[in-house]
């Protein structure tokens, strides 16, 4: 009876391409909630008004997107 068991023969495939889906989705997400938080508090709680937010928010989208973005392969292997 204990020799029926076999560890690790599961194709993982699809759990695997589930958690980078989900991590993608989150890391990505975060970001769009973040330009959306800052967009509209410097809209409605500052002077800055329409362009000098859009121009910041812009600004945190490209840092953030230089940020977030996927990584070469050659660097994983450092």
């Amino acid at each position: 009876m204990a020799g029926d068991y076999h560890r690790g023969e599961m194709d993982i495939a699809e759990q695997t391409a589930t958690f980078h889906l989900v991590m993608g989705l989150t890391k990505w997400g975060s970001l769009v909630i973040a330009a959306g938080i800052l967009f509209f508090s410097l809209l409605f709680c500052t002077q800055t008004g329409f362009l000098g937010s859009a121009a910041y928010t812009l600004v945190l989208l490209v840092v953030g997107f230089l940020l977030l973005r996927d990584k070469p392969a050659s660097a994983d292997a450092h």
